[in-house]
């Protein structure tokens, strides 16, 4: 019944010229396609005029802001060169694939960047089907995150735990991808349970870390609506006092009870 309604609002979407718009799982039938028709299709010109039309930063903190995340940046990977190499080399003999991952997120006016991670799971673990059973699998095209996921190799755990294995996105941060502090990164499929509101979460930089995991992180999610109203919180209200609050909270989600390497 699930997949039947999602399918129908595919079409839908697809009809009205917003393809990308629309969540991958729709909760109880509560498909629609009101707004569809008047929001710009992800990606294309029209989309990122309404993106920067809708940033409200004060252009001293958006300078200030890029100075800090390419000082701070560089920092963080001249500091972790040989020690990133050292885990490199476990994670290869961990997982047998390539140490770093990349995947696809949408970024400031929903341009598509690659995201650089370690990797902590099995090479092959894009076949969810092989390791999730059917909970699971409604669990992951809701949230992309699984509770006890088993695809997660035993160092990718501990990895996840402490938040290392993002710490290949400061790569991101100096290639203007990302900022050290914004919403996080969402895919295609994601950031379509923003809906009308995507351009304003698109209207500042996605960052390693933010709002959401200063707060509440992985209790927030999206079929709940809580995870889309912490990043949207952040987006319309960033500047200096916000970024301070998330990085700060940072550290009690890395290293303090709330911690869940999920």
């Amino acid at each position: 019944m699930m997949n039947n309604v999602t399918d129908r609002a595919a079409k839908a979407a697809a009809a009205a010229g917003a393809d990308a718009l629309f969540p991958v799982e729709v909760s109880l039938g509560e498909a629609s396609t009101e707004g569809w028709e008047r929001t710009p299709k992800l990606g294309t010109d029209a989309f990122a005029e309404q993106c920067r039309s809708l940033d409200r930063r004060p252009p001293l903190y958006r300078f200030a802001k890029r100075l800090f995340d390419l000082v701070f940046s560089a920092c963080v990977i001249v500091v972790g060169f040989i020690p990133g190499l050292v885990l490199s080399l476990a994670i290869v003999a961990d997982t047998k694939g390539s140490p770093i991952y990349s995947q696809a997120r949408i970024g400031r006016g929903g341009r598509t960047f690659r995201i650089y991670k370690f990797r902590t799971m099995v090479v092959d673990s894009d076949d969810v089907e092989k390791y999730l059973d059917e909970a699971q699998l409604a669990e992951w095209r809701r949230e992309r995150k699984v509770d006890n996921d088993p695809r997660i190799t035993p160092l990718g755990r501990k990895l996840r735990r402490l938040s290392l294995d993002e710490v290949p996105n400061f790569l991101n941060v100096l290639k203007g991808d990302m900022s050290v502090i914004g919403p996080r990164a969402v895919s295609r499929e994601e950031i379509g349970w923003f809906g009308d509101d995507a351009g304003t979460v698109l209207s500042v930089p996605a960052g390693i870390t933010g709002l959401w995991q200063a707060t509440q992180r992985n209790d927030a999610t999206f079929e709940s609506g809580e995870r889309q109203r912490i990043e949207l919180e952040y987006a319309r209200n960033a500047g200096f006092a916000m970024d301070a609050r998330c990085f700060v909270g940072t550290f009690g989600a890395m290293f303090g009870k709330r911690r869940s390497g999920r």
